[in-house]
Protein backbone atom coordinates (compact mmCIF):
# COMPACT_ATOMS: atom_id res chain seq x y z
CA UNK A 1 0.00 0.00 0.00
CA UNK A 2 1.63 3.46 -0.68
CA UNK A 3 2.14 5.76 1.88
CA UNK A 4 -0.68 8.65 2.96
CA UNK A 5 0.24 12.28 3.29
CA UNK A 6 -2.27 14.34 5.77
CA UNK A 7 -3.41 16.35 3.04
CA UNK A 8 -4.22 19.88 2.22
CA UNK A 9 -3.32 23.03 4.26
CA UNK A 10 -4.01 23.07 7.98
CA UNK A 11 -5.74 26.46 9.59
CA UNK A 12 -4.74 27.14 13.50
CA UNK A 13 -7.89 25.88 14.85
CA UNK A 14 -7.97 23.17 18.01
CA UNK A 15 -8.30 19.47 17.37
CA UNK A 16 -10.31 16.66 19.57
CA UNK A 17 -8.37 15.57 22.00
CA UNK A 18 -8.73 11.69 22.82
CA UNK A 19 -9.83 10.65 26.45
CA UNK A 20 -7.06 8.66 28.42
CA UNK A 21 -8.66 5.28 29.94
CA UNK A 22 -8.43 4.67 33.70
CA UNK A 23 -5.79 2.60 34.93
CA UNK A 24 -8.04 0.25 36.52
CA UNK A 25 -9.64 -0.72 32.86
CA UNK A 26 -6.45 -0.78 31.72
CA UNK A 27 -4.87 -3.40 34.39
CA UNK A 28 -8.48 -5.41 33.65
CA UNK A 29 -7.99 -5.96 30.16
CA UNK A 30 -4.43 -6.86 29.95
CA UNK A 31 -5.60 -10.09 31.03
CA UNK A 32 -6.75 -10.69 27.99
CA UNK A 33 -3.78 -9.33 25.82
CA UNK A 34 -1.79 -12.02 24.38
CA UNK A 35 1.35 -11.72 22.12
CA UNK A 36 1.91 -13.80 19.05
CA UNK A 37 5.06 -15.73 17.79
CA UNK A 38 5.61 -17.33 14.68
CA UNK A 39 8.54 -19.13 12.95
CA UNK A 40 8.67 -18.80 9.65
CA UNK A 41 9.00 -21.77 7.24
CA UNK A 42 12.74 -19.91 6.53
CA UNK A 43 13.57 -20.20 10.28
CA UNK A 44 12.62 -16.69 10.83
CA UNK A 45 10.77 -15.33 13.94
CA UNK A 46 7.58 -13.34 13.76
CA UNK A 47 5.69 -11.39 16.32
CA UNK A 48 2.38 -9.58 16.38
CA UNK A 49 -0.84 -9.30 19.37
CA UNK A 50 -4.10 -10.95 20.15
CA UNK A 51 -6.68 -10.63 22.59
CA UNK A 52 -9.17 -13.41 23.89
CA UNK A 53 -12.18 -12.90 22.65
CA UNK A 54 -13.79 -16.01 23.52
CA UNK A 55 -13.28 -19.00 25.78
CA UNK A 56 -10.36 -20.42 24.31
CA UNK A 57 -10.04 -18.15 21.67
CA UNK A 58 -7.55 -15.78 20.74
CA UNK A 59 -8.32 -13.28 18.14
CA UNK A 60 -5.41 -11.47 15.99
CA UNK A 61 -4.27 -10.80 12.18
CA UNK A 62 -4.00 -13.60 9.27
CA UNK A 63 -1.16 -12.17 8.01
CA UNK A 64 0.47 -12.21 11.29
CA UNK A 65 0.26 -16.35 10.73
CA UNK A 66 1.30 -15.86 7.20
CA UNK A 67 4.39 -18.09 6.16
CA UNK A 68 4.43 -19.54 9.38
CA UNK A 69 5.83 -23.28 10.46
CA UNK A 70 4.88 -23.07 13.80
CA UNK A 71 2.25 -20.65 16.12
CA UNK A 72 2.72 -20.11 19.51
CA UNK A 73 0.74 -17.97 21.83
CA UNK A 74 2.40 -15.86 25.55
CA UNK A 75 0.92 -14.01 28.10
CA UNK A 76 2.04 -13.57 31.54
CA UNK A 77 5.44 -15.59 30.57
CA UNK A 78 3.46 -18.69 29.76
CA UNK A 79 3.10 -20.17 26.48
CA UNK A 80 0.49 -22.28 24.77
CA UNK A 81 0.04 -23.83 21.58
CA UNK A 82 -2.95 -23.26 19.52
CA UNK A 83 -4.96 -26.94 18.02
CA UNK A 84 -7.21 -25.31 16.11
CA UNK A 85 -7.85 -21.96 13.64
CA UNK A 86 -11.10 -20.70 12.08
CA UNK A 87 -9.52 -18.36 8.98
CA UNK A 88 -11.43 -15.47 7.19
CA UNK A 89 -8.28 -14.44 5.22
CA UNK A 90 -10.05 -11.28 2.89
CA UNK A 91 -10.81 -9.67 5.94
CA UNK A 92 -7.73 -10.39 7.34
CA UNK A 93 -8.93 -11.95 11.30
CA UNK A 94 -7.77 -15.45 12.07
CA UNK A 95 -8.77 -16.96 15.24
CA UNK A 96 -6.45 -19.14 17.19
CA UNK A 97 -8.34 -21.87 19.32
CA UNK A 98 -6.22 -22.89 22.66
CA UNK A 99 -7.13 -25.66 24.68
CA UNK A 100 -7.40 -24.91 28.56
CA UNK A 101 -6.17 -21.37 28.18
CA UNK A 102 -6.89 -19.59 31.36
CA UNK A 103 -7.55 -16.09 29.71
CA UNK A 104 -10.13 -14.09 30.73
CA UNK A 105 -12.28 -12.62 27.21
CA UNK A 106 -12.97 -8.94 26.24
CA UNK A 107 -16.42 -8.02 25.99
CA UNK A 108 -17.62 -7.19 22.83
CA UNK A 109 -18.52 -3.97 21.91
CA UNK A 110 -20.74 -2.93 18.89
CA UNK A 111 -18.63 -1.66 15.78
CA UNK A 112 -21.99 -0.55 13.83
CA UNK A 113 -22.34 2.55 15.73
CA UNK A 114 -19.10 4.19 15.97
CA UNK A 115 -18.35 8.02 15.06
CA UNK A 116 -15.92 10.13 14.34
CA UNK A 117 -13.53 11.66 16.49
CA UNK A 118 -14.84 9.23 19.15
CA UNK A 119 -12.06 8.49 21.58
CA UNK A 120 -10.51 4.77 21.58
CA UNK A 121 -7.50 2.93 22.93
CA UNK A 122 -5.62 0.15 21.60
CA UNK A 123 -3.43 -2.65 23.94
CA UNK A 124 -0.99 -4.96 22.13
CA UNK A 125 3.33 -5.45 21.32
CA UNK A 126 4.17 -2.48 19.32
CA UNK A 127 7.65 -2.87 18.71
CA UNK A 128 7.38 -6.14 20.25
CA UNK A 129 7.99 -5.33 24.22
CA UNK A 130 7.54 -8.07 27.26
CA UNK A 131 4.88 -6.18 28.29
CA UNK A 132 1.56 -5.13 26.62
CA UNK A 133 1.73 -0.69 25.92
CA UNK A 134 -1.82 1.04 25.78
CA UNK A 135 -1.89 4.25 22.88
CA UNK A 136 -4.81 6.13 22.71
CA UNK A 137 -6.96 8.28 20.10
CA UNK A 138 -9.90 8.87 17.92
CA UNK A 139 -11.92 7.43 15.14
CA UNK A 140 -10.58 9.62 12.37
CA UNK A 141 -12.71 8.06 9.62
CA UNK A 142 -15.19 4.83 9.12
CA UNK A 143 -15.27 3.54 5.72
CA UNK A 144 -17.80 0.97 4.74
CA UNK A 145 -16.82 -2.17 3.46
CA UNK A 146 -19.17 -5.51 2.83
CA UNK A 147 -21.64 -5.61 5.54
CA UNK A 148 -19.52 -2.77 8.49
CA UNK A 149 -16.88 -0.38 8.49
CA UNK A 150 -12.81 0.06 8.17
CA UNK A 151 -12.06 1.79 11.30
CA UNK A 152 -9.60 4.75 10.96
CA UNK A 153 -8.13 5.97 14.56
CA UNK A 154 -5.25 8.30 15.43
CA UNK A 155 -4.20 5.23 17.83
CA UNK A 156 -0.70 4.72 16.16
CA UNK A 157 0.92 1.36 16.39
CA UNK A 158 4.42 -0.40 14.73
CA UNK A 159 5.81 -3.46 13.61
CA UNK A 160 4.52 -6.12 15.82
CA UNK A 161 1.17 -4.43 16.71
CA UNK A 162 -0.93 -6.25 14.30
CA UNK A 163 -3.96 -7.83 15.56
CA UNK A 164 -3.95 -5.79 18.68
CA UNK A 165 -7.23 -4.84 20.55
CA UNK A 166 -9.26 -1.69 19.69
CA UNK A 167 -11.06 -0.77 22.42
CA UNK A 168 -13.87 1.52 22.71
CA UNK A 169 -14.00 4.33 25.86
CA UNK A 170 -15.82 1.98 28.45
CA UNK A 171 -13.53 -0.83 27.40
CA UNK A 172 -15.39 -2.97 25.17
CA UNK A 173 -13.28 -4.37 21.64
CA UNK A 174 -14.50 -2.71 18.98
CA UNK A 175 -12.27 -4.16 16.67
CA UNK A 176 -8.21 -5.08 15.81
CA UNK A 177 -5.39 -2.60 14.77
CA UNK A 178 -4.58 -4.33 10.90
CA UNK A 179 -2.20 -2.05 8.94
CA UNK A 180 -0.84 0.95 8.55
CA UNK A 181 0.48 3.48 6.06
CA UNK A 182 4.52 4.09 5.49
CA UNK A 183 5.29 7.48 6.22
CA UNK A 184 5.28 10.13 8.70
CA UNK A 185 1.80 10.90 8.68
CA UNK A 186 0.80 7.15 8.55
CA UNK A 187 -2.95 6.69 8.74
CA UNK A 188 -3.99 3.23 10.83
CA UNK A 189 -6.16 1.18 9.51
CA UNK A 190 -8.50 -1.74 11.73
CA UNK A 191 -11.14 -4.37 11.51
CA UNK A 192 -14.46 -4.28 12.67
CA UNK A 193 -15.05 -6.63 15.80
CA UNK A 194 -18.35 -7.61 13.93
CA UNK A 195 -16.39 -9.98 11.62
CA UNK A 196 -15.08 -11.49 14.42
CA UNK A 197 -18.60 -12.29 15.63
CA UNK A 198 -19.16 -13.99 12.54
CA UNK A 199 -15.55 -16.14 12.46
CA UNK A 200 -16.36 -17.36 15.51
CA UNK A 201 -19.40 -19.04 14.55
CA UNK A 202 -17.14 -20.46 11.49
CA UNK A 203 -15.88 -24.23 11.01
CA UNK A 204 -12.63 -24.85 12.49
CA UNK A 205 -9.48 -26.35 11.00
CA UNK A 206 -6.40 -28.12 12.30
CA UNK A 207 -4.04 -26.08 10.19
CA UNK A 208 -3.38 -22.72 8.58
CA UNK A 209 -5.28 -23.33 5.17
CA UNK A 210 -3.77 -19.14 3.71
CA UNK A 211 -7.19 -19.08 1.85
CA UNK A 212 -6.99 -15.73 -0.22
CA UNK A 213 -5.72 -12.44 0.32
CA UNK A 214 -6.28 -9.63 2.79
CA UNK A 215 -8.43 -6.47 1.20
CA UNK A 216 -5.74 -4.43 1.47
CA UNK A 217 -3.03 -6.86 -0.12
CA UNK A 218 -5.12 -7.01 -3.63
CA UNK A 219 -4.45 -5.64 -6.67
CA UNK A 220 -4.80 -1.64 -7.03
CA UNK A 221 -7.76 -2.12 -9.55
CA UNK A 222 -9.26 -4.31 -6.68
CA UNK A 223 -8.63 -1.73 -3.79
CA UNK A 224 -11.29 0.14 -2.40
CA UNK A 225 -11.98 3.64 -3.14
CA UNK A 226 -10.76 4.72 0.52
CA UNK A 227 -7.29 3.03 -0.60
CA UNK A 228 -7.24 4.10 -4.11
CA UNK A 229 -7.33 7.93 -3.14
CA UNK A 230 -4.07 7.40 -1.17
CA UNK A 231 -1.48 7.51 -4.08
CA UNK A 232 -2.57 10.46 -5.88
CA UNK A 233 -3.02 11.95 -2.81
CA UNK A 234 0.12 11.36 -1.93
CA UNK A 235 2.19 12.55 -4.70
CA UNK A 236 0.05 15.69 -5.14
CA UNK A 237 -2.19 13.64 -8.53
CA UNK A 238 -4.55 16.30 -7.94
CA UNK A 239 -6.48 15.88 -11.50
CA UNK A 240 -6.12 11.92 -10.95
CA UNK A 241 -7.60 12.12 -7.51
CA UNK A 242 -10.74 14.27 -8.52
CA UNK A 243 -11.33 11.75 -11.16
CA UNK A 244 -11.38 8.85 -8.62
CA UNK A 245 -13.35 10.94 -6.15
CA UNK A 246 -15.68 12.17 -8.95
CA UNK A 247 -16.68 8.30 -9.52
CA UNK A 248 -16.40 7.21 -5.36
CA UNK A 249 -19.25 10.31 -5.07
CA UNK A 250 -21.26 9.64 -7.52
CA UNK A 251 -21.16 5.26 -6.47
CA UNK A 252 -21.78 6.58 -3.00
CA UNK A 253 -23.29 10.07 -3.04
CA UNK A 254 -24.13 9.57 1.09
CA UNK A 255 -20.08 9.59 1.54
CA UNK A 256 -18.69 12.20 3.35
CA UNK A 257 -15.39 10.88 2.36
CA UNK A 258 -16.14 10.94 -1.55
CA UNK A 259 -16.66 14.31 -1.11
CA UNK A 260 -13.86 15.29 1.27
CA UNK A 261 -11.43 13.87 -1.21
CA UNK A 262 -13.14 15.76 -4.27
CA UNK A 263 -13.12 18.88 -2.37
CA UNK A 264 -9.36 17.96 -1.40
CA UNK A 265 -8.91 17.81 -4.92
CA UNK A 266 -10.60 21.13 -6.45
CA UNK A 267 -9.00 23.41 -3.64
CA UNK A 268 -5.23 21.84 -4.49
CA UNK A 269 -6.77 22.83 -8.73
CA UNK A 270 -7.50 25.93 -7.62
CA UNK A 271 -11.22 25.22 -7.46
CA UNK A 272 -12.00 26.82 -4.16
CA UNK A 273 -16.05 27.61 -4.81
CA UNK A 274 -16.32 24.35 -6.16
CA UNK A 275 -14.00 22.58 -2.96
CA UNK A 276 -16.28 24.91 -0.46
CA UNK A 277 -19.53 22.64 -1.84
CA UNK A 278 -17.40 19.70 -1.63
CA UNK A 279 -16.38 20.30 2.34
CA UNK A 280 -20.23 21.42 2.90
CA UNK A 281 -21.46 18.37 1.70
CA UNK A 282 -19.23 16.56 3.48
CA UNK A 283 -19.97 18.12 6.58
CA UNK A 284 -23.84 17.93 5.93
CA UNK A 285 -23.12 13.92 5.69
CA UNK A 286 -21.14 13.84 8.58
CA UNK A 287 -21.03 16.68 11.45
CA UNK A 288 -18.17 15.39 12.78
CA UNK A 289 -15.92 15.40 9.87
CA UNK A 290 -13.04 17.29 11.24
CA UNK A 291 -10.91 16.93 8.10
CA UNK A 292 -14.01 18.85 6.13
CA UNK A 293 -13.97 21.83 8.97
CA UNK A 294 -10.15 22.04 8.85
CA UNK A 295 -10.09 22.81 5.07
CA UNK A 296 -13.00 25.04 5.05
CA UNK A 297 -11.12 27.36 8.10
CA UNK A 298 -8.11 27.05 5.84
CA UNK A 299 -10.35 28.57 2.78
CA UNK A 300 -11.79 31.08 4.83
CA UNK A 301 -7.99 32.04 5.97
CA UNK A 302 -6.75 32.45 2.87
CA UNK A 303 -9.81 34.73 1.76
CA UNK A 304 -9.18 36.49 5.31
CA UNK A 305 -12.67 35.73 6.51
CA UNK A 306 -11.69 35.40 10.28
CA UNK A 307 -15.34 35.30 11.61
CA UNK A 308 -15.67 32.18 9.35
CA UNK A 309 -12.29 30.91 10.99
CA UNK A 310 -13.48 31.85 14.54
CA UNK A 311 -16.70 29.66 13.74
CA UNK A 312 -14.98 26.29 12.33
CA UNK A 313 -12.78 26.81 15.50
CA UNK A 314 -15.57 26.71 17.80
CA UNK A 315 -17.34 23.77 15.77
CA UNK A 316 -14.27 21.69 16.39
CA UNK A 317 -13.84 22.59 19.81
CA UNK A 318 -17.62 21.62 20.70
CA UNK A 319 -16.66 18.15 18.74
CA UNK A 320 -13.68 17.69 21.20
CA UNK A 321 -15.87 18.58 24.06
CA UNK A 322 -18.46 16.31 23.33
CA UNK A 323 -16.01 13.25 23.07
CA UNK A 324 -14.91 13.96 25.91
CA UNK A 325 -18.47 14.02 27.31
CA UNK A 326 -18.92 10.90 25.94
CA UNK A 327 -16.10 9.13 27.44
CA UNK A 328 -16.97 10.89 31.13
CA UNK A 329 -20.56 9.23 30.46
CA UNK A 330 -20.23 5.96 29.16
CA UNK A 331 -16.94 5.23 31.41
CA UNK A 332 -16.42 2.37 34.12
Amino acid sequence: MRPILLAGLFAAVSLPTSAEPSPEVVFKLKASIVKIHTVTKSGGHGVGSGVVVAKEHVATNCHVLADAAGVSVTAYGETYQPEAIKEDWHHDICLLKIQYLPLTPAELGDSENLQYEQPVFSIGFPGGPVRPLTTQGNIKALYPMDDSFIIRTSSSFVLGASGSAIFDEDGKLIGLNTVKSPGHHAYYYGVPVKWVKQLLKAPESTRIGHPGTPFWDSPENDWPYFMRVVGPTQDARWAELKAIAETWAGEDPASAEAHYYLGLARQNLGEMALARKEFDTAIKLNGRHTASLRALSVIAGLVGDQAEVQRLSLQLQQIDEAAGLQAELTGP
